[in-house]
């Protein structure tokens, strides 16, 4: 489910879209609230409340004479889009499924898999990129009296 709400609207319009063309059954139809995001200091610390981001999430059964399908799909994203929220329970549905499943982890999740794994590594490398060293003060103070030491 996390590959699907960080997978970009555009290649689950593409792989989804004919699935969606049918009725669905709209269990809880898509609506957009906020969710309080909780952080942590240096990653490992006390948990504190960062902000609110925005969520779409809906919970739909597809249109099982179209898609062969039974399931029941959920989804949370991030943002407001409906249509995103929609096609990644479409999505959902369709892996829970298991003779679909190999076919829609194959053709889905592993391009989305992959896709989301070069972005990771794109701003890896940018961060890399703009890194900076610094000399810490304690570093700076035990160089400048071994310098004092020997004039003395």
């Amino acid at each position: 489910m996390a590959l699907l709400a960080r997978a970009p609207e555009e290649l689950l319009e593409k792989h989804l879209a004919s699935q969606c063309l049918g009725n669905l059954e709209w269990l809880r139809p898509s609506e957009t609230g906020l969710m309080m995001v909780q952080g942590r200091a240096g990653g490992t610390g006390q948990r504190f409340n960062l902000g609110e981001v925005s969520l779409t999430r809906c919970v739909l059964k597809p249109d099982a004479q179209l898609t062969r399908c039974q399931q029941v799909g959920v989804a949370y994203v991030m943002g407001g889009s409906h249509r995103h929220a929609q096609l990644a329970a479409v999505a959902d549905a369709l892996l829970q499924e298991p003779e679909l499943h190999d076919h829609w982890d194959q053709l889905l999740l592993r391009p989305i898999s992959q896709l989301l794994s070069e972005q990771m590594q794109d701003n890896n490398a940018q961060a890399q990129a703009t890194k900076v060293e610094f000399f810490t003060v304690a570093r700076e103070a035990g160089q400048g009296s071994d310098d004092e030491g020997e004039d003395a």
